[in-house]
């Protein structure tokens, strides 16, 4: 049995149960909301511990920690009730809704670029991987699209999501928040498709970014594609502890 069987077994049994009591859906949300705000900018150098971006999202300022941290805690809760509310209306991925996530992701620490694609060239710091001159971005941006409605289509959700934060990432669209935006990305593709959001464990960080560069430089998208499907597969356990069964 293939990875994706058996993640989609592991689904059938999670929608047998759905749907779920409101106080273990509203349990495991904020744990979710949590964990997945702490690990994605942890991942991005953000340094609030667990237990301080918990606090963060309270509304409570942390001493010693810059506003720009605070800020990356709020916007990213911020981003993923945007997502939930995306997955609701079911509609294919778009540029609006990629540039909107963005801009939620770096408002109120760079209104000038939020949301808006980058008009210079970058590079990954890093990575082996260079992505395309700015003056490429808009139509790169558009053949990702057509690829996504297209071949992307066709492909098994958590390939597909894996897909789209690799290739999202390849091109690199924005000055800064590519990674959030990519990893949020993926969890709306993920939950349309009625399967929980992957968290990114920061502890997972290296081999992260060395199937990624992988992906980009060699065309081997392989490694990447099981690391994700590793983690979707944990992403279960959560509900499995909230109902008390063994998967």
């Amino acid at each position: 049995m293939n990875k994706y069987q058996v993640l989609d077994e592991l689904k059938q049994k999670l929608d047998s149960f759905r749907p779920l009591p409101i106080e273990i859906v509203s349990n495991l949300h904020e744990d979710l909301v949590l964990r997945w705000t702490y690990n994605s900018n942890a991942i991005e150098g953000n340094t609030l511990t667990l237990k301080e971006t918990k606090v963060a999202l309270e509304g409570i300022t942390i001493g010693g920690k810059t506003m720009r941290e605070h800020l990356e805690v709020i916007n990213h809760r911020e981003a993923i009730f945007f997502v939930e509310d995306l997955v609701k209306k079911n509609e294919p991925l778009s540029e609006w809704q990629i540039k909107s996530i963005h801009q939620l992701i770096l408002k109120n620490i760079d209104d000038k670029n939020a949301g808006v694609y980058r008009k210079t060239n970058v590079i990954i710091s890093g990575a082996d991987h260079v992505p395309p001159d700015a003056l490429h971005v808009e139509s790169e941006m558009q053949s990702f699209i057509n690829w996504y409605l297209t071949q992307g289509a066709s492909l098994h959700p958590v390939e597909r999501a894996a897909r789209v934060h690799a290739d999202f990432v390849k091109v690199h669209p924005f000055v800064d928040g590519n990674g959030r935006t990519s990893r949020l990305l993926m969890n709306l593709e993920l939950m349309k498709s009625g399967f929980p959001p992957i968290i990114l464990p920061v502890e997972k960080r290296l081999e992260y970014y060395e199937t990624l560069d992988t992906a980009h430089t060699k065309n081997d998208y392989e490694p990447f594609l099981m690391l994700i499907a590793n983690i979707a597969e944990s992403g279960f356990r959560p509900y499995w502890h909230a109902l008390g069964v063994t998967p």
